[in-house]
């Protein structure tokens, strides 16, 4: 069992059933949104227990397993092995046309998508302070706003190309990747008695996994619809479907995976109706961000116009 298995667990048993007490308007939400509010709500004690499993006897072996296939390591631990049949074998559900069209619908709109992924996106998840505690603890909020998009960018580029997410690619190898630093970074804090279990539930839970979607998918897309992109409802399918794969392969579980506009404004919000709001390290982060957005975007202003408040006002607009 990996070591942040036997910290969950063994954390677990100091923790009520209820919501993290840090969580508003729980009753509103399951009254709201009945079966789905209760797995969002319960979904705060629940992490990737695949990707947690491996955390630990299984973590030095993965880098070589991604590149070269579990069959390559010679008597991998179970966890490994169980990990590595959940990835090889696509959903049966994929249709990998589709996200080879989506990739391309994409990146037909590149500049766009990461205006908005930067002034949307990464603003309404800071919007939510218990959400953005991971980040803050590891160092990797405010103080590596710039780093963190670029980091993203050099991620989504991968993921957006066609055939990106065939297993051997790119974008697939860095999407586990993704996966495993989660893992790392939930064991990290589980282990450290300033995370508070009770107030917040588990790091990076099920239902931010499930928020990190939107931000790539329905979040981004509204905005970009605000910049006058458009897109056929069959492109906005396959795009959807794109990102529902991003998701399984990253240990969403299924009964918060997005596959509809409906789904992720469920997700929407139930992140917003639940959250306690931001603090001063999600402001401070949104500050960091708006400066290197204005920053980069800049170069490509003439004089007369100042980035950051034309930033600042598309912030604004899109959240």
């Amino acid at each position: 069992m990996g070591r942040s298995h036997v910290l969950i667990a063994r954390r677990a048993t100091q923790v009520p059933t209820a919501a993290p007490t840090t969580l508003p308007n729980a009753d509103e939400a399951l009254a709201r949104h009945g079966t789905f509010a209760r797995r969002w709500l319960d979904g705060m004690w629940r992490g990737d227990p695949s990707a947690d499993a491996v955390v630990g006897d299984g973590a030095l072996l993965m880098r070589r397993a991604l590149a070269d296939g579990i069959e390559a390591i010679e008597d991998p631990p179970a966890p490994l092995v169980e990990l590595f049949a959940e990835i090889d074998s696509p959903p049966a559900w994929l249709d990998r046309d589709r996200c080879d069209r989506a990739a391309l619908d994409l990146v037909r709109h590149t500049r766009e998508y990461g205006l908005v992924l930067g002034a949307a996106s990464l603003v309404a998840g800071a919007q939510n302070s218990v959400a953005g505690k991971p980040l803050g603890f590891t160092g990797r909020y405010a103080q590596n706003a710039g780093a963190r998009s670029v980091e993203v960018g050099f991620w989504l580029s991968e993921v957006t190309e066609p055939g990106g997410l065939e297993r051997h690619s790119l974008g697939f190898e860095r999407t586990v990747r993704v996966r495993m630093i989660h893992a790392h970074v939930r064991s990290h804090l589980l282990g450290s008695p300033k995370w508070d279990l009770e107030a917040w539930g588990l790091p990076i839970a099920q239902p931010y996994m499930a928020f990190t979607l939107a931000e790539f998918c329905s979040i981004a897309l509204r905005a970009m619809a605000q910049l006058g992109v458009r897109y056929t409802d069959a492109e906005l399918e396959d795009i959807h479907h794109l990102w529902r794969y991003v998701g399984h392969l990253v240990g969403v579980e299924e009964g918060l995976l997005p596959r509809h506009p409906a789904d992720y404004a469920r997700i929407e919000e139930l992140y917003a109706l639940t959250s306690p709001g931001p603090d001063r390290g999600d402001r401070a982060f949104v500050a960091a961000l708006g400066d290197f957005q204005a920053a980069e975007i800049g170069r490509a202003l003439p004089p007369r116009l100042k980035p950051t408040p034309l930033i600042q006002g598309l912030q604004r607009a899109f959240v």
